[in-house]
């Protein structure tokens, strides 16, 4: 956290108390769960796979340019609502109290290189539970960033603005290697682990599948326009990468989000978990179209309080949330896409400097954000 806590004003009675509010916000919502809400992901379903079927069909003709931008623009659309809206909220298990087995966060699997269980290991039960921890968050920086001023300095961080675009072109691939550990598991003798062996493997299927559907079937199919298809799916893959890790990036990293010790979370309360993602994430404003295209991941703060609520419920949620956060004088990090991107941006760039000042701050701070 900051030298400044901004949470140091509130008591340990206020912070549980804050606890008991955001309880009854997500009961709330559990109890209003209903038809509408199934029929709602269910709409957004359908509507991804006849886009994306269409967007396909429109590519069979893809060697004339006027067909070429519209099945690469549908293409695109289609691939990020089936990432954001429906495959992330989906595999946090948002839609598994309809009991359907066909939208359940056991059964569903991505267009994404990284397996489904795999992912919900890494972001659902380390990420989500650590949010910001140094060293015991992996998602903080991706293990390839500085991501506070306490950090020691390396010349390898003068690099992280090149990794940090690199790492947005080719997100999935990047998430993959992440969801495998890959950076610890290099060694020989980790290589060797059988555990490990079997989710490498696991990972290399996923990836061939999804190669060999992209880039050799669905261009296939095209005939005469296989290289104008092939073309377009590679777009429609770095558009999609380039839009999720925007979107992560502004509610992870922007000016004002807290990262937090180890030691901050020893003996940690539900009042305190609560606290501690109120202040590590941030949102993204904009129009309802624009909340959509997020996968409702631009009500972050919402997510990380509320991970398993359906997704259409954090627009009102965040009202209430809004709320608490004015009543106990915390700050709502919160702004336009472009601000926050240039927020999440500025922040890759200053943290790849050495600081300007001599580096202060406890050993074991020090160890830990070394450590990460």
């Amino acid at each position: 956290m900051t030298a400044i806590d901004p949470t140091a004003h509130l008591t340990a009675e206020q912070i549980e108390e804050l606890g008991r509010e955001l309880d009854a916000i997500r009961d709330e919502v559990i109890a209003g769960r209903g038809e509408k809400d199934a029929a709602y992901i269910r709409k957004v379903i359908a509507a991804q796979r006849k886009l994306e079927l269409v967007s396909r069909g429109v590519l069979l003709f893809s060697m004339f340019p006027p067909a070429w931008l519209v099945g690469t623009a549908g293409l695109s659309v289609a691939k990020i609502m089936d990432n954001m809206e429906i495959g992330h909220n989906i595999l946090h298990g948002q839609w598994d109290w309809m009991r359907d087995p066909k939208i359940h966060s056991t059964t569903w699997e991505w267009d994404h290189v990284s397996p489904a269980d795999q992912w919900k290991h890494s972001h659902n039960e380390l990420h989500h539970t650590y949010t910001n921890v140094i060293g015991k968050d992996n998602d903080l920086g991706y293990g390839i960033m500085r991501v506070d001023e306490d950090q020691k300095w390396h010349p390898f961080h003068l690099g992280q603005p090149l990794w940090n675009f690199v790492n947005a072109c080719f997100f999935e691939y990047g998430i993959a290697a992440y969801d495998l550990e890959l950076g610890k598991n290099l060694s020989k003798r980790r290589r060797k682990d059988p555990e490990f062996r079997a989710r490498a493997k696991a990972v290399g299927r996923k990836i061939r599948k999804q190669v060999l559907k992209d880039y050799l079937i669905h261009p296939l199919l095209s005939g005469p326009s296989f290289l104008p298809t092939l073309a377009a799916t590679f777009t429609a893959n770095l558009v999609r990468n380039i839009w999720s890790h925007s979107v992560i990036m502004c509610g992870h990293f922007p000016e004002g989000v807290q990262v937090f010790e180890r030691r901050s979370i020893e003996d940690e309360t539900r009042g305190q978990w609560y606290l501690r993602q109120m202040m590590g994430s941030a949102n993204i404003s904009g129009s309802k179209a624009m909340h959509f295209m997020t996968g409702n991941l631009s009500h972050q703060i919402e997510h990380h309080l509320f991970p398993d609520l359906p997704s259409n419920r954090y627009a009102e949620v965040a009202v209430k949330v809004r709320a608490l956060f004015e009543k106990y004088e915390l700050e709502y990090v919160t702004g336009p896409l472009p601000k926050q991107v240039f927020s999440a941006w500025r922040k890759v760039f200053r943290l790849s400097l050495p600081n300007k000042k001599p580096e202060v701050g406890m050993p074991d701070r020090e160890q830990e954000l070394v450590a990460a």
